[in-house]
């Protein structure tokens, strides 16, 4: 079903067994597969009278149970394993005004905000954000925990509410120093650093507190680590601040805990700013890697900010710069409006010798972009004919090849080329190339004294050369 009628939308989600996919066919059908390392796809029940995408829908996973919610036109329903329930069937239970929230508990990080989208509207079109509490409210059937009818009657359901909890953004470390009246040794830290910079006695009381517990590591610890859940950056540098203030009463303390931190705040914040948009929590910045991020800047074209970030990392070319590069000339040569020669020398420009950038790689797109010129003006920049040959003979330039195969001084690169020449050209368009070829020509037939003699004859007529082929008839002879 899926190959008839095609994928209209897919939805990655979180379960216990992994990371799962949900799909909408062309058909209007749903499949899910609770974790893609294990591929089973389920196909869920039929929606009845389903004659079009629903206007928006979400995955909800939890206790080992995957659901789809989904809306269409004015009604809610919920699809599970064995049936298809009817949240909201009466139009007349929900106003003109009404929104249906659709939204992965499961896909909220951070702040959390959830894309409400009026009933039977497109999401693309007219999409609105709603900050709501850290539990996902959603009508459900009634005569299941009847207990959460008010609530539904509430939003104008008339129907009970199911809830989705999900644990809060902010760490441990944050809780025990923002609290109430905290005494945890980060709270009291920060409080010592704070009255440092107020020039207060106070500041030797809450250190001396913090000394006299031995716990002013652990004081240290929790202010790094607070600092990487925090989004503002002025409570970051407030709590690095502390952090550091207290290293200095702390005999050889490993400072790699606090450099990394302050790397990583630099990054997130840096993808946080509203102009590149990508607001990772550092929980997810830490699970992602900085590889996929920089997969992720790359396919958004940001390719400076990629750059940029490789250097303060002290990426190694190959992982860093050079792959970005190598991404940005890609895209570079898929712009029509430059001539071959403007875009040929800027990236020789951008790109010089960097370790790790394979020209032949970025004149294969070209190629594939329809642009043969510009593909083999990206060639000659290319130090390794190895690389510069294949591609060459896949154009259907096989004299520039061979004469690139040559020049390498590869015998077995000009082998390559002569038999690729053999097999594309008739016999006597094969041997006139040969004959502006020497290397070639001498090459061609030390291969076939041993593997075409015959061959080797029509060479000598060819070439009028009477007293080899004199030779070779004694030889024959002889044979």
């Amino acid at each position: 079903e899926v190959l008839q009628n095609h994928v209209l939308e897919a939805k990655v989600f979180h379960t216990e067994y992994g990371t799962g996919v949900a799909i909408l066919t062309g058909a209007h059908r749903f499949s899910l597969t609770t974790n893609i390392d294990d591929l089973k796809l389920r196909r869920m029940p039929e929606v009845p009278g389903l004659q079009k995408p629903p206007s928006c829908w979400a995955v909800l996973s939890q206790d080992r149970v995957t659901i789809v919610l989904l809306a269409v036109g004015q009604d809610l329903y919920l699809l599970d394993n064995t049936s298809c329930s009817v949240v909201v069937s009466e139009p007349r239970q929900v106003s003109a005004g009404s929104r249906v929230v659709c939204s992965s508990p499961h896909s909220l990080a951070g702040p959390p905000l959830v894309p409400r989208c009026p009933m039977g509207c497109s999401p693309a079109s007219s999409t609105r954000w709603q900050v709501l509490p850290p539990t996902l409210l959603t009508g459900r059937p009634a005569g299941r925990d009847g207990g959460e009818q008010v609530a539904g009657d509430v939003l104008g359901l008339g129907q009970p509410l199911m809830r989705f909890s999900f644990p809060p953004p902010s760490a441990e470390a944050s809780q025990e120093i923002f609290k109430i009246a905290s005494m945890a040794p980060g709270a009291l830290l920060l409080e010592a650093q704070k009255e440092y910079e107020k020039e207060s006695q106070k500041a030797d009381e809450y250190l001396r507190e913090i000394k006299d517990q031995k716990l002013l590591p652990e004081a240290v610890s929790q202010c790094i680590e607070a600092a990487g859940y925090e989004h503002e950056p002025d409570t970051q540098k407030s709590l690095l601040r502390a952090a550091s203030f207290g290293k200095c009463f702390i005999d050889k303390f490993p400072p790699e805990s606090f450099v990394r931190m302050c790397q990583d705040l630099r990054v997130l914040n840096a993808i946080r700013d509203y102009q590149i948009g990508i607001p990772l929590t550092f929980t997810q910045y830490k699970r992602l890697t900085i590889e996929v991020l920089l997969d992720r800047l790359v396919l958004r074209r940001l390719y400076p900010l990629a750059i940029r970030i490789c250097e303060y990392l002290r990426l190694s070319e190959i992982q860093g710069v050079s792959r970005i590069l190598a991404h940005w000339a890609c895209y570079k040569v898929q712009q029509k409006d430059k001539s071959d020669e403007e875009v040929a020398h800027a990236i020789n420009q951008k790109l010089g010798d960097t370790p790790g950038i394979s020209y032949s790689e970025i004149a294969a797109r070209a190629y594939d972009c329809g642009r043969t010129e510009l593909a083999i003006k990206l060639l000659e920049y290319e130090p390794r004919s190895g690389e510069q040959v294949p591609l060459l003979l896949k154009m259907k330039r096989s004299k520039l090849a061979l004469s690139k195969a040559i020049e390498s001084g590869d015998t077995d690169l000009v082998y390559t080329v002569v038999l690729h020449l053999k097999n594309e050209l008739n016999r006597g368009t094969f041997f006139m190339t040969l004959q502006n070829q020497p290397v070639a020509l001498s090459l061609y037939r030390q291969f076939c004294k041993h593997q075409e003699r015959e061959t080797l004859k029509d060479l000598y007529n060819q070439d009028d050369n009477h007293q080899e082929l004199g030779n070779f008839h004694v030889h024959s002879s002889y044979s």
